[in-house]
């Protein structure tokens, strides 16, 4: 057998396996609670494991080892931002937004959380909310299957339509019929996966390198060597601060602000089987975090070191992960390797086609007062994440196209205009539908301008000033436009106390 059929063989077992527990989820569903948020019954490892490895795409695996590999440790700032931003998301945000969603009419997304907890009964809100769910996930979903696409191509040669088709086929089975649960167990073996290959492909290499010692000597030489060539672009990987400016490092470390505002993350909050099993899922997902976060930067260092020693360089720095993988396993485990790109290309993608089939069900179908019996709901669901899947491998197929450029502005966009609600929903009694509404549209115009100004996106990222642009808004609106209302005033009591509730046993 040839090594690339070893590898196809590994990437087949592993389509299976996503297949297999697709089908186990798809009878584990009755209704559209259960297809949307599962029940409301994730163990605080499936839900942690689930939003880890929605929320890290293959840049984890190709994107930060290139980084370190091509300029060093100072790449960091923004992985030690979102490794911050997610420890306070699960230690402030999990748990009350799993009571309050529950207590709020048993809100089962972000947008309906916003109406119910805000009392909009002009449904403004949750429309609005629900839309830009909508037009930016489908984009997001569309780049994860360029990305497919581009993997098949460059690493097996065949054409970008067929690898592009097959993951897109192959994660929509699964998600179309497992839905929510579907996408979050076929997650935590992806996220398991991702954690063991981004633990054995350093280890491997260090030691193949002769160690740690020979690797930090490897990197200085590098370093030496750059230098003394170019020395106007002067480099020292090792170092956390060179190069770096204070607002620069700020910019890059900003992106952890995201996470208050990412739909397919803290919906996984929401799932939990209560508030208090917020805490040991913190624990397990920061855990997992810190430990892939640790082996994507030793996999750039490892990388640089093995090569330079051999007197290699890279054309590509983002394929240091791939080539280590074919160099230092045999093709069979090398196969399985690939295969955790595969897993984070895909479960980010089958996380956002849920949230995208929810926000036209619940958000949009369902905010127009249209009631039916659960299982039509439930097939509803599925008709929408084909048609955002359909919708997106249509953008696909012409990869050339803007749709990348749009992509860049998804995390900044949603963690703009919804991070701040969701802090001031949790922690602020008086914020009001207008203060929300305008907030919104606010945090989403500030990153769309700031980002489109090259002047000003190449000094402070985004995400920034649009953050700041929602809260502020938002507060001001909102005590202009405050009235007393029992209803609310008493939710929010309730959360506070439900918060402090014991987990459960089982």
């Amino acid at each position: 057998m040839t090594d690339s059929t070893f590898q196809l063989l590994a990437i087949g077992l592993y389509f299976a396996a996503m297949i297999a527990i697709g089908v186990y989820a798809y009878r584990q569903t009755n209704d559209l609670d259960d297809y949307m948020l599962a029940g409301r019954k994730l163990s605080p490892g499936v839900a942690a494991l689930s939003a880890g490895a929605s929320d890290m795409s293959g840049w984890l695996l190709l994107g930060v080892p290139g980084a370190i590999y091509a300029t060093g440790l100072g790449e960091s700032w923004i992985v030690i931002g979102l490794v911050i931003g997610a420890y306070l998301n699960w230690r402030f945000v999990a748990p009350r937004l799993r009571a309050y969603t529950e207590i709020a009419n048993n809100s089962i997304t972000v947008p309906s959380f916003f109406e119910n907890r805000l009392r909009d009964h002009s449904h403004i809100l949750r429309i609005t909310a629900g839309a830009i769910i909508l037009v930016f996930f489908t984009f997001y979903v569309s780049s994860g299957m360029v990305a497919g696409g581009v993997f098949f191509e460059a690493t097996f040669g065949s054409s970008y339509l067929v690898g592009m088709l097959l993951v897109a086929g192959i994660t929509l089975s699964y998600t179309l019929f497992g839905g929510f649960l579907g996408a979050t167990l076929t997650d935590v073996a992806q996220g398991l996966l991702m954690l063991a290959t981004l633990i054995a492909v350093p280890v491997v290499t260090i030691i193949a390198a002769g160690g740690p010692g020979e690797v930090i000597d490897a990197i200085n030489a590098a370093d030496a060597a750059h230098n003394l060539a170019d020395p106007a672009d002067e480099i020292h990987r090792t170092s956390l601060f060179f190069g770096g400016s204070v607002l620069a490092i700020l910019s890059a470390a900003a992106w952890g602000l995201g996470y208050f505002g990412q739909p397919h993350i803290i919906v996984r909050f929401m799932a939990l089987r209560s508030p208090a099993d917020a805490k040991a899922g913190r624990r397990i997902g920061i855990s997992w975090m810190v430990l892939s976060s640790v082996g994507a930067i030793a996999t750039g260092f490892a990388g640089l070191a093995y090569f330079y020693s051999r007197g290699e360089t890279l054309d590509n720095a983002e394929t240091v992960f791939l080539q280590l993988a074919q160099v230092m396993f045999h093709p069979f485990v090398a196969g399985i390797v690939l295969a955790a790109v595969l897993a984070a290309i895909m479960s980010t993608i089958s996380s956002q086609l849920i949230v995208c089939s929810s926000a036209l069900v619940e958000d949009i179908y369902r905010a127009f007062g249209k009631e039916t019996s659960p299982t039509r709901l439930v097939n509803y669901g599925r008709l929408g994440v084909l048609t955002v899947a359909v919708v997106a491998i249509l953008l696909a197929l012409n990869p050339d196209g803007t749709i990348l450029d749009l992509v860049g502005f998804a995390w900044a966009g949603f963690g703009a205009a919804f991070g701040p609600l969701i802090i001031l929903s949790l922690f602020w009694r008086r914020l009001t539908s207008a203060g929300a509404i305008a907030g919104m549209l606010s945090g989403a115009v500030v990153v769309g301008v700031w980002g489109q100004t090259d002047a000003l996106a190449s000094v402070m990222y985004e995400i920034v000033p649009g953050f700041i642009a929602c809260g502020v808004v938002a507060v001001a609106v909102s005590l202009l436009t405050r009235r007393q209302n029992d209803d609310i005033e008493r939710e929010f009591t309730e959360m506070n106390a439900a918060v402090q509730e014991p987990a459960p046993l089982a």
